[in-house]
């Protein structure tokens, strides 16, 4: 076999698409092989498998600004629309110097999943830009969030297409992206995204939504593999507004959490972790560095060690299946998007470890943006008491439905998540048929 034949049968692999790099296959080979192993369960609907594996609209932007010293500086943009069958995309906006489209390409793709799992009126989008936000200043950071979202301007909107919060971005990020927006149309669009600030027509409770959705599949997954949650050891990487949030439900329900990780320090403490007292010293001082509520540990030591649940609540790709081998935990939730690989999919399902996978455990994020989006519409908002009884009920109806797929086919959660969620966005694909 040639050269070639070898790049092409790569280039297969990853959906026929020319743009990607059969060298550096994930996370979009991520994304794909967890399409495929659905394919065994879609029947009639088989035929239409491809839709899934080609995003409908990708959009590259350059976005140059002027430094505060006067210099010109340009940075690469993106925002990719994976599937829109159900609704306008949905998905957040990432500002990290590691964005590649590759990534963007697969994140969107986790939130067709997602929404289609939960069972939100959304497709599949997400975008980002390849820059580290801490190098830039305010004004800095502001113009060049401006720039995106009048290049990206040409795909949103509160009916096509609606950015929220991601690594790298808060509410005040929303807020320009909704200023900027609103100023080139001519009229105030609050609906174009959401994370936004309260007197914005921000959504109570929505900051907190994505953690209190991993606890709460926590509590789900907990009850069907007999896990009291009082005295549970939790392990949590990442301590953000998912990682942290997570760990401060988690401590409020009685369980201890014996481990925390963000990019500046790895902590463990057997005794458990005093995590409001954690929050505090991250808000004061940017990262768990110099926390003395836990002692420093390595963190190919924070995986190993005993726990009753697992958080991965930072970046795609953490666990591996070196990693995999070696975690004691009974049940992995993940809080960030994409954090096990396949091949580790499969080590923790051998050893018996139940993986709640990130198409559901991070989902409260994107179904309190859901509520956001709908209270815009209305003009009509909501207490925060029935925002998180809403989302209570959408994500327990959500765990339990895949967990009865997973019985029924005998499949991972992660696969019941995907059979349920391809069966609706392909559904929707057919119905529709093609245009023209």
């Amino acid at each position: 076999m040639s050269m070639h034949d070898d790049n092409s049968g790569a280039s297969a692999r990853l959906g026929g698409l020319s743009y990607l790099n059969p060298a550096a296959p994930e996370p979009w080979a991520s994304f794909i092989e967890q399409i495929e192993r659905v394919r065994p369960y879609l029947g009639p609907l088989e035929r239409w498998i491809e839709t899934l594996k080609h995003p409908k609209r990708t959009l590259i932007v350059d976005v140059p600004i002027e430094r505060d010293d006067g210099t010109i500086a340009h940075f690469e943009g993106y925002r990719v629309q994976h599937n829109l069958s159900r609704g306008p995309g949905k998905g957040g906006i990432r500002f990290h110097p590691a964005v590649t489209l590759n990534e963007v390409m697969a994140l969107a793709g986790w939130m067709t999943v997602k929404n289609a799992a939960i069972g939100l009126p959304f497709g599949g989008a997400k975008g980002g830009i390849r820059v580290d936000p801490s190098s830039l200043s305010k004004g800095e950071l502001q113009r060049m969030t401006r720039r995106y979202t009048s290049e990206i301007g040409l795909i949103i909107g509160p009916d096509r297409d609606i950015p929220a919060p991601d690594v790298g971005t808060n509410a005040k990020t929303m807020a320009v992206m909704m200023d900027t927006f609103s100023m080139n149309r001519g009229g105030t669009a609050t609906g174009v995204v959401t994370g936004k600030p309260i007197a914005l027509g921000g959504s109570l409770g929505r900051q907190e939504a994505t953690g209190r959705g991993v606890y709460l599949c926590a509590r789900e997954a907990g009850k069907h593999q007999h896990i009291p949650m009082e005295g549970a050891r939790v392990v949590v990487q990442g301590f953000g507004n998912v990682g942290g949030i997570a760990a401060r439900l988690f401590r409020a329900a009685g369980a201890r959490v014996i481990a925390i990780a963000d990019h500046t320090a790895t902590l463990a403490n057997e005794a458990g972790i005093d995590i409001p007292a954690a929050q505090a010293w991250v808000a004061e001082h940017g990262g768990l560095a110099g926390f003395n509520g836990a002692a420093p540990i390595d963190i190919e030591d924070f995986w190993q060690l005993e726990c009753e649940y697992l958080v991965p609540a930072a970046l795609e790709g953490q666990i591996t299946p070196e990693r995999a081998n070696r975690v004691r935990t009974r049940v992995v939730v993940e809080g960030a998007n994409g954090p096990t690989t396949p091949a580790a999919d499969d080590v923790l399902r051998d050893r018996g470890v139940l993986v709640v996978p990130d198409v559901l455990a991070n989902a409260g994020g994107v179904t309190v943006s859901y509520f956001e989006w709908v209270q815009d519409f209305s003009s009509f908002f909501w207490t925060e008491d029935e925002i998180n009884a809403r989302l209570e009920r959408i994500m327990v109806s959500a765990y339990d439905a895949i967990w009865q797929v997973a019985q029924e086919k005998q499949v991972p959660l992660r696969t019941a998540a995907f059979i349920i969620a391809c069966h609706r966005v392909l559904e929707a694909r057919a119905e529709r048929g093609l245009y023209p």
